[in-house]
């Protein structure tokens, strides 16, 4: 299990997140190659990792949009999409 960061961590991961998603991100999009996305990607990840209110908005959109929600889980590497997939590995097994 992680541990939890200190406070002040948290906020300036949080703060990190927000400009790489809405700073650097739309900067970098115009240059050739994939850059944009990853740096953007990256910036969600922050943001989704250290905000309540964000992972709760994405709930939400996981429920309206399984598919793209389990694409997401999977590059965030989420400990509850593996046991979701393990579980259904095994309900198919049987």
């Amino acid at each position: 299990m992680r541990r939890k960061p200190h406070p002040i961590v948290r906020i300036a991961l949080l703060v990190t997140g927000v400009l790489l998603f809405c700073v650097v991100a739309p900067l970098i999009s115009p240059l050739p190659g994939p850059g944009g996305t990853l740096v953007a990607a990256l910036g969600i990840v922050l943001i989704l990792r250290n905000s309540r209110w964000a992972r709760h908005r994405f709930v939400r959109w996981k429920a309206r949009w399984p598919r793209v929600g389990a694409f997401i889980d999977r590059i965030l590497i989420r400990a509850s999409a593996k046991r979701r997939r393990q579980r259904a590995k095994e309900l198919a097994a049987n």
